[in-house]
């Protein structure tokens, strides 16, 4: 067969990526738009690219080199790409392929000016774009030049910042190719970007323009700021029109260069309304012909536009897919679980099985709509009265929302709309037993599922889950569970409310709930300890320990001196608390039951910082604090007016709260049990297909729905090209930052606390546990890296349950995500913690190692120099 070295703009589209690359298939499809103009021009294929390489066996071995450096050896990466690029721009082009361009040259005018661009196979895709990455040359002019410019987009594979970003995006350096795009040159009175959504909101509805005079290059650069505007439904709502004092312009003799703009000029518009409007109409076509919202480059020539490059915009956040054109306000599931990394399919359709209210996917996480509530306006009060008790920024993203009258109507209540959450809130007596019993309820249910799944496999054993999934929501709902729930929440807001009235004490609930019996979360944190103290008189099994390597560790462990008791003590917390793990809502994540080397670190931490009996005290310190509180608060509203019944009340409430407020820690343990019941049966499923020659890896059935691995089960049939789309799709899920509150326009809307009573440049956040802490700040994104002192103060992303066994060891908390009631926050105020919650990009704004003074009663945190 012939290769094909170089084709014509007409002849390729979007299906032809790895022939010539993803800014030129992009610029292929959009030619064949009607009403698109694109500079005529042709490719030179990636066929040609690989022959090039192929004439240099040296790029072969000096690849294998790039691959095994590490991506924080800056220095190796920026020399080994160097020495890449100069090997490729020293091979001279052969004679063949060099007549093959240069009679595409003559064919569109040999003497014309191009523009020579880079086009490589991973770039301009709707998970990366890659723009910017490899390199552009406008104005070439003459055949050699061409040529030339030519092997520098070549070599530009091999930019240093290409390098990095490929590793970031986990794509091979050997499975991209480069293509060439050789356009004519135009020369434009005005140039710029334009984005069919708005880039920084996400609004699928807005369309951005960004313009300047002359080349785009003065925009993309910086040089300038450019004239900015927002078209909405065909009509401008926003313009700003900037001082454009510089300007890139094409030189006669090729090349460009910088151009002062004459004074009288810099301020008038580079495109007047009716340009924007229209060529905002142009990105709508080009928007439809490739399926989403694009980021587009264009030149105004003669008062017509030519298209020079459009790609996808990958920053966006998807949204949720609906049946109707109604509007719809998602809120985020994420953020109320503690966990907005994105979660696998099968981790997704589980949860959304499993759970009490209809939930929407997009971007790996979850949603749930609460436009028909918002319309409402008893439902409205409630679900911000609810919002704003869990997260200030949620309900003030929602009331953003509602400000505009136009996007939710207000609809007449149907009837009696109780508050979300509080549907079973009536008054329980305050007993210890109704804990007890809730309890015994849980285990009795999940003994259940244990003994009834043993043996299911093949289509019965996902009938039968489906049946477990109704019994799973069954214990979720119970009414009794939920009241004991909201009788610890209320009875605390009761404390916070009137206790602040009464004796202007904030937060006092924070003290009053110390070591309150019962958490599962805080028990799971200080066994960790006594698992600790077993290990502690045993130096082999410490330093056994230390050097850990392999998940099996714990049938080698036995074999070290005192071995077999330190094996039984991490086993029975196994068996306690190994279905747990940070993320734990996505079943697809492995357990510490199946990953136990994650707590290595932290029994190690345990037994570096805290002497033998720490859990025992730790836990009877808190009960005194809790008792002395109780009774100095009691004692000073004695002292007040009416003093014996505020006293009375708040003593029944004190009773309240401590019976009550352990139990909301047990539900989502309840959940997860079951969870690892459920994972342990499908990933036996998993290796049967796998043992069939049906699944290539077990973990692919990750990346398939329940109803899809329920299909694979029952016809030994699976498509592996979706399977490697779902895993595309996650990747590029990883970099982006799920929104709390979501509009169907695509709008991620941003919630404020709208606070003026903190320290200028202090970082805003809830206040969720009381008392203030300074100390070194532990920026950990992954608990398996923490590396924890005493007194030091822990930031992260989310801290769901798994984390509970590191807050024992630190002096207080940040995290980026929470609210009053999420786990971290319960457990900080378990442990008498410092915590805030919700600040905003907390994990890069904070230094790791720097100092920090956390405010938990005022909810903010000084950054100290």
């Amino acid at each position: 067969m012939t290769e094909q070295y170089v084709l014509d703009l007409q002849e390729v589209d979007e299906t032809r990526i790895a022939d010539v690359g993803g800014k030129g298939a992009h610029l292929g499809g959009l030619s064949r738009i009607d009403g698109i103009r694109v500079p005529a021009g042709f490719c030179v294929t990636t066929e040609a690219f690989r022959r090039i390489v192929a004439e240099a066996t040296s790029v072969g071995d000096q690849l294998d080199q790039l691959s095994r450096l590490s991506p924080d050896d800056r220095e190796g990466i920026r020399t080994l790409s160097a020495r890449i690029r100069r090997t490729i721009e020293e091979i001279v082009i052969p004679g063949d392929l060099a007549a093959e361009i240069t009679r595409a040259l003559d064919r569109h005018g040999e003497q014309a000016a191009y523009a020579v661009r880079s086009s490589a196979t991973a770039e301009d895709l709707p998970t990366a774009s890659f723009a910017g990455q490899q390199d552009t040359y406008l104005n070439v002019m003459g055949v050699r030049p061409v040529l030339q410019h030519i092997s520098r987009c070549w070599a530009s594979l091999f930019t240093e910042r290409a390098v990095a970003y490929r590793r970031r995006n986990g794509i091979d350096h050997r499975t991209v190719d480069m293509a060439v795009v050789v356009q004519r040159m135009v020369f434009p009175h005005a140039a710029g970007v334009l984005f069919t959504a708005d880039p920084v909101t996400g609004n699928r509805k807005v369309a951005t323009v960004d313009a300047g005079f002359g080349l785009g290059e003065a925009l993309v650069s910086g040089l300038v700021n450019p004239d900015a505007f927002k078209v909405r439904n065909g009509e401008i709502v926003t313009k700003v029109i900037a001082a454009k004092q510089r300007a890139v312009v094409a030189l006669p003799t090729g090349g460009t260069r910088e151009v002062a703009i004459d004074s009288e000029r810099q301020e008038q518009p580079a495109l007047t309304d009716a340009q924007v409007v229209r060529l905002v109409q142009l990105g709508r076509r080009i928007e439809a012909h490739f399926g989403g919202p694009q980021d587009i480059e264009w030149c105004l020539v003669d008062d017509g536009f030519q298209i020079v490059q459009s790609r996808p915009i990958t920053t966006l956040f998807p949204i949720p897919e609906s049946e109707d054109q109604e509007n719809h306000v998602y809120v985020s599931v994420g953020h109320q679980q503690m966990m907005t990394d994105p979660m696998k399919p099968l981790g997704l359709s589980m949860w959304q099985l499993t759970a009490m209210a209809p939930m929407h996917a997009a971007g790996g996480r979850l949603f749930v709509d609460v436009a028909a509530r918002l319309a409402s306006p008893a439902g409205r009060a409630g679900l911000l009265d609810m919002m704003g008790k869990g997260d200030p920024l949620v309900r003030d993203a929602l009331e953003t929302v509602l400000a505009r009258d136009d996007f939710i109507p207000s609809l007449p209540d149907a009837g009696p709309v109780r508050p979300p959450g509080r549907r079973a809130s009536a008054p329980i007596e305050t007993d210890p037993a109704i804990v007890t019993e809730l309890i015994e309820r849980s285990r009795r249910s999940v003994a259940a599922l244990e003994h009834d799944i043993r043996g299911k496999s093949g289509p019965a054993l996902f009938d039968f889950l489906l049946k477990a999934f109704e019994e799973h929501k069954r214990v979720l709902g119970d009414p009794l569970s939920m009241q004991a729930i909201m009788a610890g929440m209320e009875a605390t807001w009761w404390l916070n409310d009137k206790l602040w009235e009464w004796l202007g004490e904030k937060n006092a609930a924070d003290t009053l709930t110390l070591s309150a019996p019962g958490n599962i979360t805080s028990e799971m944190g200080l066994a960790l300890l006594d698992v600790a103290d077993v290990i502690r008189p045993h130096p082999e099994v410490v330093a056994f320990l230390r050097d850990v390597r392999d998940e099996d560790f714990l049938d080698e462990l036995a074999k070290v001196t005192g071995g077999t008791e330190a094996r039984d003590a991490i086993e029975a917390y196994l068996d306690k608390y190994g279905m747990r793990c940070v993320g734990e809502i996505d079943i697809t994540r492995p357990r510490w039951r199946e990953r136990p080397t994650t707590l290595v670190p932290v029994i190690l931490d345990n037994l570096r910082i805290f002497e033998p009996g720490a859990a025992e005290r730790r836990f009877e310190q808190g009960r005194r604090a809790a008792q002395e509180k109780a009774q100095d608060v009691l004692s000073r509203l004695r002292a007040l007016p009416d003093g014996d019944r505020k006293a009375d009340e708040t003593q029944k409430m004190i009773d309240r709260v401590r019976t009550f407020i352990g139990y909301r820690e047990y539900p989502k343990y309840g959940i997860i049990a079951r969870y690892f019941v459920y994972k342990r049966a499908l990933v036996e499923e998993a290796e049967r297909l796998v043992r069939a020659g049906v699944l290539p890896e077990r973990e692919d059935s990750f990346y398939l729905t329940f109803q899809e691995f329920h299909d694979v089960a029952r016809s030994h049939q699976v498509d592996g090209r979706l399977v490697q789309q779902r895993k595309d799709a996650f990747r590029s899920y990883q970099g982006l930052t799920p929104p709390r509150v979501l509009t169907s326009d695509g709008e991620a809307v941003t919630g404020a606390y709208r606070r003026d009573d903190v320290p200028a440049g202090a970082l805003v956040g809830l206040p969720v546990s009381a008392g203030t802490v300074e100390g070194r700040a532990r920026v950990i994104v992954d608990m398996a890296e923490a590396d924890l002192e005493e007194g030091d103060i822990l930031v992260t992303t989310f801290t769901d349950p798994s984390w509970s066994p590191l807050f024992v060891g630190i002096a207080g908390l940040v995290t980026e995500v929470g609210g009053q009631m999420t786990h971290g926050a319960v457990i900080a105020r378990e442990y008498g913690l410092p915590a805030v919650v919700g600040v905003e990009q907390a994990t890069r704004l904070i230094r790791d190692g720097g100092r920090i003074r956390v405010h938990g009663t005022d909810g903010y945190v000084e950054i100290l120099p």
